[in-house]
């Protein structure tokens, strides 16, 4: 069951919409390249809270595209 069902339609569309634009976001974070800003926001936090963290021994692996 959708729980816009029991909404009319311009506000059904309205959280579509919104749903939409949340999961584009949430994309926006999954191009290549993001994890280089992911990391550099950790970094930053880690920084700002005092306490540098030990960064994992693993080196990272590629993903390959399929």
């Amino acid at each position: 069951m959708d729980p816009t069902d029991d909404l009319d339609a311009r506000e059904a569309e309205r959280i579509r919409r919104r749903d939409r634009e949340a999961a584009a976001e949430q994309r926006e974070l999954m191009k290549p390249g993001m994890g280089k800003v992911f990391k550099q926001i950790q970094d930053r936090q880690r920084k700002a809270a005092g306490e540098i963290a030990p960064l994992s021994d693993k080196a990272p692996t590629k993903r390959r595209r399929t």
